[in-house]
């Protein structure tokens, strides 16, 4: 095999008997570029190819090698090089001074060979190795983003047309895939089903659970209209899969014509519906056990008559989990409040001021710093 290229190395003294010494340590081992001033050590270091290392004087005129290295750090094509000044002074502020600007070591003179050999070393080894974490952290960003872009795709584009059913979604993932799943079984022009699941957990091992979801809804199409039949063929189609994960869900079926809910969760947050006539909101929970664990779990559902301005809000407990600075979570009573407070908007605006009160919540801006995935679906009876 063909040996590797010898490490370039820039030496930076206006002192000609440290330029020798230091050369003469190093040269068996490196490629080495001789500089006698700032300026110069700033025009060899943005010829190509730069130096995989510098050994730069402190004190020379004109430039010194503080300059010289603050402004190699303030450069995105230099920044990256190790410096290590060479010097003779001792003093603690000295020191400090150089890591300040960005020095990575320093070695006093009269130089010993053995310590410039080492530091040498040593200072290009992590270079390397830090070069080969950007690489594979590189690599990892880009698969991340190919699978950001796939779970995007097999959310669904858009809401259904259901006459006489507005529906909004708004899906906020807390890093590039998340956990949090939703989808409709559009079964006519005036029937639809809704499924919005949270699985445990965040990160690729969620997404790739969520990912699942999609396949085991479509097979529940012939019995969309039965919810507890949906959630348990979604929990046959998960157990087995995985040991440490679950996913919670809920599932509604409406006859938008008749305004008819049936209702059934697996472990979820309730839903919240709102009814214009009582102009209150009301909890609607009927939860079995979550999905992926339990091969043996049945589920029942309720059924109930929706009003013309009606609206019903499904949502993950990223939502009520949302915490302020306080540690203080948003909660489901504060959630019932703004419901109350705002469900005459149409659902569009609804979703996003309620979006809007999480971030003020949390003193956060959009997806910053989020402790879980986002989702909200708002249906309501138009």
């Amino acid at each position: 095999m063909k040996s590797p290229e010898p490490k370039t190395v820039l030496l930076v003294d206006d002192a000609p008997s440290n330029l020798q010494a230091a050369n003469s340590i190093l040269k068996d081992d490196y490629k080495v570029r001789i500089a006698t001033s700032g300026a110069k050590a700033l025009e060899l270091t943005s010829a190509k190819p730069a130096p995989d290392l510098i050994l730069l004087d402190v004190v020379m005129p004109e430039m010194d090698g503080y300059e010289v290295c603050a402004t190699l750090k303030s450069n995105p094509e230099t920044r990256d090089i190790p410096v290590i000044f060479l010097t003779g002074q001792t003093e603690e502020s000295d020191e400090t001074r150089g890591f300040e600007v960005g020095a990575v070591d320093y070695i006093h003179k009269p130089f010993s060979p053995a310590v410039v050999k080492a530091r040498v070393r040593t200072h290009l080894m992590l270079r390397e190795v830090r070069e080969q974490l950007a690489r594979q952290l590189a690599t990892i960003n880009n698969e991340l983003e190919m699978a950001r872009q796939i779970q995007l795709s097999i959310l669904p584009s858009g809401a259904p047309r259901i006459a006489g059913l507005e529906i909004v979604p708004r899906y906020v993932p807390m890093s590039a895939v998340a956990g949090d799943f939703y989808d409709f079984i559009a079964v006519d022009e005036i029937h639809l089903g809704v499924l919005i699941a949270d699985v445990s957990g965040h990160g690729l091992p969620a997404a790739l659970i969520a990912s699942m979801l999609q396949v085991a809804l479509a097979a529940q199409v012939s019995h969309a209209a039965d919810p507890g039949r949906v959630l348990s063929g979604l929990n046959q189609s998960l157990c087995g899969k995985f040991q440490t994960n679950f996913v919670t869900a809920a599932y509604l079926f409406v006859d938008a014509e008749k305004r008819i809910i049936h209702y059934a969760g697996a472990g979820h947050p309730p839903m919240l519906f709102w009814s214009r006539s009582a102009a209150a909101v009301r909890e609607v929970c009927e939860n079995g056990l979550v999905l992926g664990q339990f091969p043996e779990t049945t589920y029942d559902s309720v059924v109930f008559q929706a009003g013309l301005g009606d609206s019903c809000l499904l949502y993950t407990d990223g939502v009520v989990e949302a915490r302020n600075p306080s540690s203080e979570q948003f909660g489901t009573a504060r959630l019932r409040a703004f419901l109350e407070s705002n469900a005459s908007l149409p659902g569009g605006p609804l979703a996003d001021k309620l979006l809007d009160a999480l971030w003020q919540w949390s003193e956060l801006g959009m997806g910053q710093s989020q402790s879980d995935d986002i989702t909200l679906l708002a249906l309501r009876f138009t």
